[in-house]
């Protein structure tokens, strides 16, 4: 009885670690306070740094920036392109922004300041679909066509199958067959 007990306890806390790791999360803008600048160059753009972060439904940006010389506005895919100041979707103008990410897709914000997004100081996100969370597993490169006649082979997923043998292997521990 206290093995099935230990079981139960071990299983409900591997399924508390796994759902707590899909939570969301606070992401300081471009991981660090100062982050909210102008450019030195092009490597140092949060562009580069936005690439290389997954954003997921229900994250927060956070900026942190002296309140008296920038803001953060967000605006839409036009107003981002073209420096547009003067129509934003919202502004944030406190030094401490957060900006819950809502929805899936692109979110694109600029310096408030005039000439600081022409310099470079702009940002754009793009927010993660539900069904393309990050699974640490890139996929596979599309093949290239190659002509010659055969039977077409079924594409497979190792991602899938990793899932699937995660959960056979949860599966097993939890009835106690391990």
């Amino acid at each position: 009885m206290a093995a099935v007990f230990s079981r139960t306890i071990s299983a409900l806390v591997l399924l508390l670690v796994v759902i707590s790791s899909c939570e969301a999360k606070e992401i300081l803008v471009g991981g660090k306070a100062d982050a909210w600048k102008i450019p030195s160059s092009q490597s140092d753009s949060l562009n580069q740094w936005a690439e290389s972060t997954r954003f997921r439904i229900g994250d927060s940006l956070v900026w942190k920036y002296d309140s008296g010389k920038d803001s953060v506005l967000q605006v839409n895919k036009e107003g981002y392109v073209s420096c547009n100041i003067s129509n934003p979707i919202e502004e944030y103008k406190d030094g401490d922004t957060k900006v819950k990410l809502s929805r899936s897709g692109p979110f694109y914000f600029i310096s408030g300041t005039k000439g600081n997004c022409e310099k470079g100081q702009k940002l754009v996100v793009v927010v993660l679909s539900p069904r393309n969370r990050y699974t640490g597993i890139s996929p596979a490169p599309a093949p290239t066509p190659v002509e010659f006649e055969g039977p077409a082979v079924a594409p497979t997923s190792s991602a899938t199958k990793l899932q699937s043998g995660l959960l056979v292997a949860l599966g097993i521990f939890v009835l106690g067959l391990f």
